[in-house]
């Protein structure tokens, strides 16, 4: 297994303290402060952890305050119930004495029931798609040092961009992104594992498709993002080793803040996850 991909993995291993404690440690990807993803993987690991056989099927997540990288951050599990058929869990991650996050997540013994979902849209296949890392020299040049350090670090997934990448000068466009994803290498045949990664790598892109009709990118030094919720549902099984396609809308912005709406599926066209997400999208003049 690459290092970086094998470092994602004990990334969402956390260290038992207590019975229904956490802790997991922080990394620097190139921002300013803990990747949203990280926080939102290593809580539904440690809300995992108390379910026993039960899995993940929904979780709703709000990002209090900036996470500092170069802290551990403490994961507190309350096991609110459990029921015949579901169970609730709610985590609090703590740093410097302070919570960052909370979120709710809600398990469930498996069972069969109706069937439907929605068609995957029609996009060309990620073989010949250019990887995020992969942009044009000029389009680096242009861009600040903290985007281009964020584009640039080494990362353990491939991002297949359908909609080429535009930064400077920046063009308005649909408020539309799709991406696919996948790990770098083979994961472990955990189901669990594949979701928390999965709920790590679904924060990327989405404030993002927010600002396309704005004509705004990351280059613009006057520009604020943050995260403000993140919410996930996750419908049938998958694998994050094999190629997905995160389908992302935004159907809304206004009062400082964006809505970005995502669907994830496999390669065939399974609907699998479904995402939702509101930030902060501010351009201070």
């Amino acid at each position: 297994m690459k290092p970086i991909l094998a470092d994602l993995l004990h990334l969402l291993e956390l260290e038992r303290i207590e019975d229904n404690i956490f802790r997991g440690e922080s990394r620097d990807i190139g921002g300013d402060r803990v990747f949203g993803g990280q926080v939102l993987g290593q809580a539904l690991s440690a809300a995992s952890y108390t379910a026993g056989l039960r899995t993940v099927h929904s979780l709703h997540a709000y990002f209090l305050l900036p996470g500092d990288v170069n802290a551990p951050i403490v994961y507190e599990v309350d096991i609110a119930r459990d029921g015949k058929s579901f169970s609730t869990r709610r985590v609090v991650a703590i740093q410097h004495g302070r919570p960052i996050f909370n979120m709710a997540a809600s398990f469930q013994v498996p069972e069969q029931g109706f069937e439907h979902a929605v068609a995957m849209p029609n996009v060309p296949d990620p073989e010949g798609l250019p990887d995020v890392r992969e942009l044009p020299r000029e389009i680096f040049e242009r861009t600040p040092d903290k985007v281009r350090r964020f584009l640039t670090h080494e990362r353990p997934f491939e991002f297949r961009l359908v909609e080429p990448v535009q930064i400077e000068p920046p063009v308005v466009a649909e408020a539309r992104r799709h991406l696919w994803i996948k790990t770098i290498g083979p994961l472990p045949d955990s189901a669990d594992l594949h979701r928390n990664v999965l709920a790590y790598v679904s924060d990327y892109q989405v404030l993002a498709t927010a600002m396309r009709p704005h004509g705004i990118d990351y280059a613009d030094r006057r520009l604020q993002l943050a995260t403000l919720d993140h919410a996930m549902w996750f419908h049938r099984p998958f694998r994050v080793d094999e190629w997905l396609l995160y389908a992302i809308e935004s159907p809304s912005a206004s009062g400082g803040r964006g809505l970005g709406l995502g669907r994830i599926f496999t390669r065939d066209g399974r609907l699998v996850a479904s995402t939702a997400q509101e930030g902060v999208i501010r351009v201070w003049r």
